[in-house]
């Protein structure tokens, strides 16, 4: 299986082809991620990995529709990123965007009508929501993450009392 992380730092995922524009990083090639495209061939890999990398990009559409075009039919997409909701979303002065559990649906079927903003079609297939400690303990993280329901309902009214902490998506390419 062929992967690429992108903005893989100094840890790299083991096997993987990494991007970064930090020389200072485990990164096979060094590249600006707001430059597109990326100097990497269409449908390449089997999986794109971006582990806290989407919130500091300067055009979240662009970059998944980037993730698209290096992904083979029926690849994935990996990606992790803070909740909104969490302080490490705002305490960091090089994030760029602050998203919740639904900040990807214009990629899917579920396109809330906004669809036309991308060509770019995903699967969900998975969206992992971890909360503070006290909340999971309490059942709250297994009731937004197994409850469709209950999900936007935290969304909309208990995340800033619930706060999330981090996201995991995972996708596949259409």
């Amino acid at each position: 299986m062929r992967i690429l992380d992108v903005g893989c730092g100094i840890k790299k995922f083991p096997g993987a082809v990494g991007i970064d524009k930090n020389p200072a990083t485990k990164a096979d090639v060094i590249w600006d991620l707001d430059q597109f495209p990326w100097p990497l061939e269409d449908a390449s890999f089997d999986q794109v990995r971006a582990i806290h990398v989407i919130e500091h990009v300067g055009d979240v559409v662009r970059t998944v529709e980037e993730f698209h075009r290096l992904l083979r039919k029926g690849g994935r997409i990996v990606m992790e990123t803070p909740h909104y909701t969490d302080f490490s979303s705002f305490c960091d002065p090089t994030h760029r965007w602050h998203l919740n559990s639904y900040s990807f649906r214009y990629f899917g079927e579920d396109n809330a009508g906004f669809g036309y903003y991308s060509q770019c079609r995903l699967k969900e297939i998975s969206v992992r929501v971890k909360l503070l400690a006290l909340w999971r303990y309490m059942g709250f993280e297994f009731l937004v993450n197994h409850v469709p329901r209950f999900r936007k309902f935290w969304e909309h009214y208990l995340c800033y009392v619930v706060r999330g902490k981090v996201m995991t998506f995972e996708f596949e390419k259409l």
